[in-house]
């Protein structure tokens, strides 16, 4: 029996051993492929990679290589024949020109800089925007902008926050698995000046307040502080939004974000983990490189890179021949089988709930999407 190595034209050469247990071979690989301006690590790997999330083991198992980010546009990937359970990967180390990424970061940034997720009674008590200059109904960048309860000295700069979703835990279900996290909407036009939040509950029938695990916000401009005082006096100095009566006023997060992402499966899932939210309001489904909100975080052991396989619940339907009856639809049913529709990796957790990046996907991703180990 014989194995396939991937060679690497690229000046520093380094046998890599991978065992067939790890990184298996596709069916229908390519024999040479030639990077491309915009692969990313995972695609790359998936052309080659039964299960690409293993692509780490190519490069870990060596010590020698220091920086597996180390594949540029236009080098070419060829397959060779040799004898032996192993796989061989050769690179070679360049400095010219922006090596592929791992995953496409430049889809993430706001995500990873102007998407958080805050304690409910923080962002409650938070301070708040209550007027703009000459009386205006919004605030644009340039402007004056006054805020109410906020301590701060000339100067500081602040952000500038609305909130998007409230997550909250419903307890254990009645399979036992660890609380239910759902994730509402909140009304845009609303939420900033109404607590509690105005929520959205119709994706998943939870019409009880349940437990407050946080809210959601998106920075949608920054302050500067130009006089003390309540109100204080800012001015607005960017934005992505106009500013409304309401927006909170948060601390810059200046906490540097992971620069690189290694995939790999998590020792276990926890329990009830799932799709709860998605990074667009107006989405019904998720697809590729879309970001979605999942039911599990930090204090679950999530961590940056975790990759899972996403299976959307079988529907129940009417068994009309077990039923034996003229009246469809009635009597006896039966919930088909989960269906698999993609994998996401986390690349950011929070306490009880975290973001991950739909990698691939045979179907669209939608709320309610089970998480389990991507086999």
């Amino acid at each position: 029996m014989f194995r396939k190595s991937i060679g690497l034209l690229a000046g520093m050469l380094v046998t890599v051993a991978v065992y067939a247990a790890g990184a298996q071979l596709r069916a229908d690989h390519p024999d040479t492929y030639t990077v491309r301006r915009g692969d990313t690590l995972w695609d790359i790997s998936a052309k080659f990679l039964s299960k690409p999330w293993l692509w780490p083991e190519i490069w870990q198992a060596n010590p020698q290589v220091r920086n597996p980010h180390l594949i540029y546009p236009g080098d070419v990937l060829n397959l060779s024949f040799i004898n032996g359970p192993r796989l061989g990967l050769q690179p070679r180390v360049r400095t010219e020109g922006e090596p592929v990424p791992a995953i496409p970061l430049s889809e993430l940034r706001m995500f990873l800089k102007e998407m958080r997720v805050v304690d409910s009674g923080q962002l409650r008590d938070a301070p708040y925007v209550v007027g703009f200059e000459e009386a205006r109904l919004r605030g644009a960048v340039g402007q004056n902008v006054y805020v109410r309860r906020l301590d701060a000295q000339p100067g500081q700069r602040w952000a500038i926050v609305r909130p998007t979703h409230v997550f909250r835990g419903f307890g254990k279900n009645d399979a036992g698995d660890s609380e239910e996290i759902v994730g509402h909407m909140l009304d845009s036009d609303v939420s900033t000046v109404r607590t509690p939040w105005s929520e959205d509950f119709r994706n998943d029938g939870h019409y009880g307040r349940g437990r407050d695990l946080g809210v959601e916000v998106s920075v949608i401009g920054t302050a500067e502080v130009l006089r003390g005082g309540d109100p204080s006096t800012l001015l607005l100095l960017d934005s992505t939004e106009e500013i409304r009566k309401g927006d909170r006023i948060l601390p810059i997060d200046d906490k540097p974000y992971d620069a690189y992402y290694y995939p790999h499966a998590p020792k276990a899932v926890p329990g009830n983990a799932r799709v709860i939210a998605f990074s667009e309001d107006v989405l019904d489904a998720a697809g590729r490189r879309q970001v979605v909100a999942l039911s599990i975080g930090a204090k679950d052991g999530v961590e940056n890179g975790q990759t899972y396989s996403i299976w959307q619940p079988g529907e129940t339907i009417a068994d009309d021949v077990a039923s034996n009856s003229w009246n469809r639809g009635t009597g006896h049913r039966v919930t088909l089988p989960d269906e698999f529709v993609g994998h996401v990796m986390v690349f950011r957790t929070f306490d009880r709930v975290s973001y991950g990046l739909i990698m691939d996907g045979l179907k669209p991703v939608h709320v309610g999407g089970k998480l389990t180990l991507p086999e």
